[in-house]
Order: C-alpha cells, then structure tokens, then sequence
C-alpha cells in the first residue's frame, strides 16, 4: 500500500528496491546487518571523523568587514539576514558580531527586537 502511494507522485520516488543502492552511493560507511532469527533487518550508518575546519584569520576578517558594511547600509538587518546574504550560518553571523562588539566596532542599540546596530569606527 505505502510503495502505491509513493509511486502514484506523493514522494519522490526512485523505483523498488532502488534504495539500498542509492544510499550505498551516497555514504558508503553503512552496514547492514540481515538477522533472519529474529527476522530483523538493521542499517548501521557510521559517522566518520571529519577534520575541523576552523576560519582562517582573513576569512574571518573579510567576513567582518561584510558584516559591517551591510549593517551600515542597512542597521535594522538580523543575524538570520545577514547568514542569508553571506551565504554561512546564523551561528557564524553571531560569533562574528560577539567578535566585532569585543574589539569595539559595532554596538548594539535598543531591544533585540526593534533595535538597530551602530558601525563604529
């Protein structure tokens, strides 16, 4: 009843049986595990290590100085725009405006809500 459904449009839907493959494709860290027993069929995906991908000192520079002109042109602008302009994350946006107001170069004025940012020199 449920492959019916998929194929007639409701999900995207590949072909049957087309699924393990795919997945195999896309992420080869999975082990799948047929217990016959108990009639269980198990898919381990295995995270892998990846290295940590720091910011180097220009690219976070750059970014700042982004940050500061779009906030001048624009003072009324949320971190969540400004991750859509810059094309990061919200949570970059932040860790680059929490860096900007310690050196001193952007202040924050009014609520969070309604409030507007200050370039400072």
């Amino acid at each position: 009843i449920l492959v019916s459904y998929a194929a007639k449009g409701l999900l995207p839907y590949h072909g049957l049986g087309s699924g393990i493959t795919r997945a195999l494709r896309s992420w080869p860290h999975i082990d799948f595990v047929d217990d016959h027993e108990n009639c269980l069929f198990t898919a381990v995906i295995r995270r892998v290590p990846m290295p940590l991908q720091k910011m180097s000192v220009k690219m976070s520079e750059e970014m700042s100085e982004k940050i500061l002109t779009i906030l001048q042109s624009d003072p009324q602008r949320t971190a969540s725009q400004l991750a859509t302009a810059l094309g990061v994350t919200r949570r970059t946006i932040e860790r680059a405006i929490a860096a900007l107001r310690k050196k001193g170069r952007l202040l924050r004025i009014g609520p969070t809500k309604g409030g507007r940012w200050e370039v400072l020199s």
